[in-house]
C-alpha cells in the first residue's frame, strides 16, 4: 500500500488542490472494538465505500463468540487487525493503534478514530479528515445533543461534563465523549503518553491538548443512536468516576481545607467578638486560618490531586503567591460586603462561605494550569 507524503499533501492543501483521493491516501482510520456484532463490518464497508484505504482495527480482548466480525473485516486488504489477548480498555486500544501507526505509517497526514457501533457516518468521518487536512488542527466530530433521538442519560451526562470542563478547566467543547476525532500525525507520540487506559483516556486527551496548547476545533456531525445505544461498553458509574477523578479529588481536598479554614475563622471571629473593630477582627481571623489550612491543601493537591512531579520549591512558591492573593481577596470581599450590610460577627461567617466558594472555582483553574502544571 502506498501513501502520499505529508509534504505532498500539505502542498496540495495549501494550493487548494486537494481532492478526496489525496485525503484518503493520507488518513489511517483507527477503530477499537470489544465483542462486536454485525455493525463492525457495516462501519468497515461504509469507510471503504467512502474511499478510505487504510483501516487499523484493534480487537480489545473480545471473547471467542465475537471473533467472526474481526475475521470478516480482516479479509479486506485495506484492514490491519491488531489484537489484545485480554481486555485492556479503549484508551489502551487507541494507544496500541497509535504506536503501530507511528512505526508503520510514518508518511501519513494523520488518523481518525472511529467507534465500531456504526454511529459515525462515513460522510462525517470524511468531513473531519478533510478539516484536519485543511487546518492541521485536532478535530472533534461533535453531535447535537438537543436532537430528539438522544437518550436522556447521554444528553445529561455530556452536558454535565461539558459544563464541568468549561467551568473548572476553561475547555469549551460541546461533545466531550465523542469517539470521532481526527488527529495529525505529529501529535500521536503525545497521545501515546496520555494517562488513562479506559474511557477516561478520551477526557485526559482533551486535558493534554489544553495543557500543550494544541489547537482543536469542532465539526458538527449527525447524531446517531442505534437501539438507545445499548451496545456501548461505557459504564455510567465506573467510567464517569474515572473521568471526574481529578475534579473529585480537588473538591475533596478543597472541602477539607475549607472546613479547617472555616472552623478556625469562625472560632477566631467569635473569640474576638464585637469589642474589636471589624477590620482588625477579620484580619486576625482570615490570615491565621488560611495559613493553617493552606499547608494541608498544598500537600494534598501536590501529591494526590495533580500528582505534580515539578520541584516542590517551584510549586510551593507559586502556590503561596496564589494563596496570599486569594486570602487577600477573601479578606477584602468579606470586609466589603459586611460593611455594606452593616453585618455583625454571625453574618461575617456566612459571607465568608459564599466568597470562598467563588474563589475556589477560580483557584482550581489557576492551580491546574500554573501552580501544578
Amino acid at each position: 500500500m502506498s501513501f502520499l507524503t505529508k509534504n505532498d499533501m500539505m502542498v496540495s492543501v495549501s494550493k487548494g488542490l486537494y481532492r478526496s483521493e489525496i485525503i484518503m491516501n493520507g488518513i489511517t482510520i483507527v477503530l477499537p472494538s470489544l465483542d462486536p456484532d454485525e455493525k463492525l463490518n457495516m462501519v468497515v464497508d461504509g469507510l471503504l465505500a467512502e474511499g478510505f484505504r487504510d483501516i487499523v482495527i484493534v480487537n480489545d480482548g473480545s471473547d471467542e463468540a465475537h471473533m467472526a466480525p474481526f475475521l470478516e473485516a480482516d479479509r479486506h486488504p485495506e484492514v490491519t487487525l491488531l489484537t489484545h489477548e485480554v481486555n485492556k480498555g479503549k484508551g489502551r486500544a487507541l494507544k496500541t493503534a497509535f504506536s503501530y501507526i507511528r512505526e508503520n505509517r510514518k508518511d501519513i497526514l494523520g488518523v481518525v478514530t472511529v467507534d465500531g457501533d456504526n454511529q459515525h457516518t462515513p460522510k462525517d468521518i470524511k468531513a473531519c479528515a478533510e478539516k484536519m487536512a485543511e487546518t492541521g488542527d485536532v478535530i472533534f466530530g461533535c453531535r447535537n445533543f438537543d436532537a430528539a433521538n438522544v437518550p436522556k442519560k447521554n444528553k445529561m451526562g455530556n452536558r454535565i461534563t461539558s459544563l464541568v470542563l468549561s467551568l473548572f478547566c476553561g475547555i469549551k467543547l460541546s461533545d466531550t465523549q465523542t469517539g470521532l476525532r481526527a488527529i495529525p500525525f505529529q501529535y500521536l507520540e503525545l497521545m501515546g503518553q496520555v494517562k488513562g487506559e479506559r474511557f477516561e483516556y478520551e477526557t485526559e486527551m482533551i486535558f493534554a491538548l489544553k495543557r500543550e496548547k494544541i489547537a482543536f476545533r469542532e465539526v458538527v456531525i449527525e447524531t446517531v443512536y442505534i437501539e438507545e445505544n445499548k451496545s456501548t461498553h461505557f459504564d455510567p458509574l465506573r467510567d464517569s468516576f474515572r473521568i471526574y477523578r481529578i475534579i473529585f479529588a480537588f473538591m475533596f481536598s478543597s472541602c477539607l481545607s475549607f472546613l479547617i479554614d472555616y472552623a478556625l475563622f469562625t472560632l477566631l471571629v467569635f473569640m474576638l467578638g464585637e469589642r474589636v473593630d471589624r477590620w482588625v477582627r477579620l484580619l486576625c481571623a482570615v490570615f491565621p486560618a488560611r495559613a493553617v489550612s493552606s499547608l494541608f491543601n498544598y500537600n494534598m493537591n501536590r501529591k494526590t490531586v495533580f500528582r505534580s512531579d515539578a520541584p516542590a520549591k517551584e510549586t510551593m512558591l507559586r502556590y503561596y503567591i496564589l494563596c496570599v492573593i486569594q486570602t487577600g481577596c477573601s479578606y477584602g470581599l468579606v470586609y466589603l460586603f459586611s460593611a455594606l450590610f452593616s453585618a455583625g460577627s454571625a453574618m461575617e461567617v456566612i459571607l465568608k462561605a459564599f466568597v470562598d466558594i467563588f474563589l475556589f472555582l477560580i483557584s482550581f483553574r489557576i492551580q491546574q494550569f500554573w501552580v501544578f502544571k
